[in-house]
């Protein structure tokens, strides 16, 4: 039987349905149209594909040419006991390139930056094993390309299938740490009438606004203690922070008090946004991290809604601390699950290459059972923070280096533009003042502001999917483009020009729009588009600038929403216009490289520092074992089938059966 016999024997008559063009094309499973790369054909055409090669260890080896030089690397990771160099499996160069290439950052929708680095490196591994095969015709040569690739992401996308205990406590953790964030920034949004009635519009401004200085203190802390106290034990101290300022508040004697505690949150928050996403990427493999981002994305939303439907019951005088206790509840709840926290592998092995705590967690959060497989995780780990280390202590250093380097000038001017864009667009004047905003213009204001909550929600949910299809430069023109309309229609309704709803449709429209592209796409671009080695100094000023302007908006709204009247939302449209023009005529796209030229920096850089050596012998002893397997399954199912007992998964309608239900 000849080679093509068995390869139609193994796939079938329709083996080119599941082979994947690797190259351009809009094909399923093409590196740049990942959306039907998960469709049950290509599922199967994988499984298939699995099965005629035996997995990536039977396909060949990476060697190193020289040892890496990475200080305290594992020397199993590049040389053999016997002085011979080591090898890598296709799949274990991969995790190698994700642990290189994706940020030790879980932010919200980088998901894409991930499956293209994973379909870039398939691509590439696949190449290098087609070549090893001179003997191959033209044909099956394609075949085997494109089967190798698809073994290759299968291994690769196991990781994103493996969580542990220890990883979902430490999301449980950090999600309620984010969803505290959100919680607090919309609580105060609803009792502002029953909470020490009689206090001026200076007090309760100072008091929402509190929140936002402590931001950007907490932000520039919680880089610091992460460094110095380790991820965990800064997490706890965000806790029991969070923890203090929640008792305060819920137990305020005065506005003063309620000040005092606002700060104090705020505070825990701002620590909070910077160091729950360098906990939970440094905890989880680079597959989950963008996963992750999304999870505690929607904790933060989420905590805002919540506040708002608690607000129903408690928002009333006598019962306004219920509405301020949820804070130290959460924490408290935290602190019992503190126990099972885990510290960062990357930190450990930071201070001491040779940690045997940070090996015990690693096996611990990958769910390993060898020693050469912690070790080969270690090394993984170590290639991926020397490729993201700064060179320089200082931050200041680092963004001096940034701005004299013209590629990365542009970027950090759009991200820093684009943090203020974010803020000064007025986002948070609606979840912190939507309530007396609406006053007036609907009979139960709490009703829209809840709608305006659960609207947030749904957006960001919804944008998930414009994130694989849409540059990130095209979402932020839409976004302040459509958000620019809203507050249009918003400022003519309140001039009387439409029925009062239609504010309140516009309002939901300009969230839905923010969350569209000015909500996530500020965070993203810093993950997305700098040098893993800026990325840490870049996510942290751009958080502090964030948390900055943010007080500035919660400070001065009310006086706004006061003296400006229906025209409270110009200075917003002002701001969105400019956004809008900025994007327009400045702003690159900053979606990244294509899987195409990530494809090619990876094929020289593997090139440079690796060769590859295919396994002939393993592969055909497999390839045999798994065909004579499948043909036994075929003919067993062959059997069932003409006997009538094949099991289809569902009972069928036998013919002329007067019992048989009516459809």
């Amino acid at each position: 039987m000849n080679r093509d016999d068995e390869r139609s024997r193994l796939l079938g008559d329709n083996v080119h349905q599941y082979t994947v063009p690797l190259g351009g094309g809009g094909g399923p499973g093409n590196l740049g149209g990942g959306g039907e790369y998960n469709s049950l054909v290509n599922k199967a055409g994988r499984s298939a594909s699995i099965g005629a090669l035996g997995g990536t260890q039977s396909m060949g080896t990476f060697a190193f040419k020289e040892p890496p030089p990475v200080k305290g690397l594992p020397k199993s990771y590049s040389v053999s006991a016997d002085g011979s160099p080591s090898y890598l499996t296709p799949t274990q160069m991969g995790r190698q390139e994700l642990y290189v290439d994706v940020p030790f950052q879980a932010v919200f929708g980088m998901d894409k930056m991930i499956r293209t680095t994973s379909f870039a490196f398939a691509n590439v591994a696949a190449e290098m094993d087609v070549k090893d095969h001179g003997e191959l015709t033209d044909e099956e040569k394609s075949a085997r390309m494109s089967r190798a690739s698809m073994i290759i992401m299968d291994e690769l996308e196991f990781d994103a299938n493996v969580v542990t205990m220890p990883l979902v406590f430490a999301i449980v953790v950090a999600a309620a740490s984010q969803f505290l964030v959100g919680y607090n920034t919309g609580v105060m949004n609803a009792p502002a009438n029953v909470v020490f009635p009689g206090h001026s519009t200076l007090a309760w401004s100072l008091a929402v606004a509190a929140f936002a200085v402590g931001g950007p203190l907490g932000a520039v802390m919680g880089g610091r203690m992460a460094d110095s106290r380790g991820r965990r034990g800064a997490l706890l101290i965000d806790t029991w922070t969070f923890l203090l300022g929640g008792l305060l508040q819920t137990f305020a004697l005065d506005m003063m008090t309620i000040i005092a505690a606002r700060f104090i949150i705020g505070f825990a928050s701002g620590y909070s946004s910077v160091l729950v996403p360098i906990y939970l990427g440094e905890q989880a493999p680079p597959s989950l991290r963008g996963m992750l981002g999304t999870v505690t994305q929607f904790a933060l939303v989420v905590g805002i809604l919540v506040a708002d439907l608690f607000a129903f019951p408690f928002a009333e005088e006598g019962k306004w601390r219920f509405l301020f206790a949820v804070t130290p509840v959460v924490a408290i709840g935290q602190l019992l699950m503190s126990p099972f926290l885990l510290e960062s592998p990357r930190w450990l092995l930071g201070r001491d290459p040779k940690s045997l705590k940070a090996r015990y967690i690693i096996k611990s959060l990958r769910g390993l059972r060898y020693d050469h497989e912690v070790e080969t995780e270690v090394g993984h780990f170590m290639m991926g923070g020397a490729a993201q280390q700064q060179e320089q202590a200082s931050q200041m250093a680092v963004l001096g280096e940034m701005m004299s380097k013209k590629e990365t000038r542009i970027l950090l001017i759009s991200s820093l533009v684009l943090q203020m864009g974010q803020q000064f667009s007025g986002i948070n004047a609606v979840f912190y003042y939507s309530t007396s905003f609406f006053e007036g213009v609907i009979d139960n204001p709490l009703v829209g502001t809840t709608i305006v909550g659960a609207v947030n929600v749904l957006a960001t949910y919804a944008v998930l999917f414009l994130m694989d299809r849409c540059g990130r430069r095209t979402l932020i023109v839409w976004s302040s483009a459509g958000m620019f309309v809203s507050s249009v229609v918003i400022v003519l309704t309140l001039l009387g020009y439409f029925e009062n709803m239609v504010a309140l449709l516009a309002v939901n429209a300009y969230v839905i729009f923010f969350e569209f592209g000015l909500g996530p796409i500020p965070w993203l671009i810093v993950a997305e588009m700098f040098n893993g080695k800026y990325v840490a100094v870049a996510m942290s000023v751009s958080s502090q600038l964030n948390w900055a302007c943010n007080f500035v908006v919660g400070l001065v709204f009310p006086y706004m929403n006061q003296y400006l009247g229906p025209y409270s939302f110009g200075p917003f449209a002002v701001v969105l216009l400019g956004v809008l023009m900025f994007s327009l005529t400045i702003l690159p796209e900053t979606q990244g490289s294509t899987p195409e030229e990530l494809a090619q920096q990876m094929s020289r850089s593997l090139s440079q520092n690796v060769v590859y050596t295919s396994n002939a012998d393993a592969s055909n002893q497999i390839d045999q074992e798994w065909r004579k397997a499948m043909e036994q399954l075929q003919q067993e199912e062959e059997k069932e089938r003409q006997a009538g007992t094949y099991d289809y998964g569902f009972q069928p309608i036998q013919q002329g059966d007067d019992d048989a239900p009516a459809i």
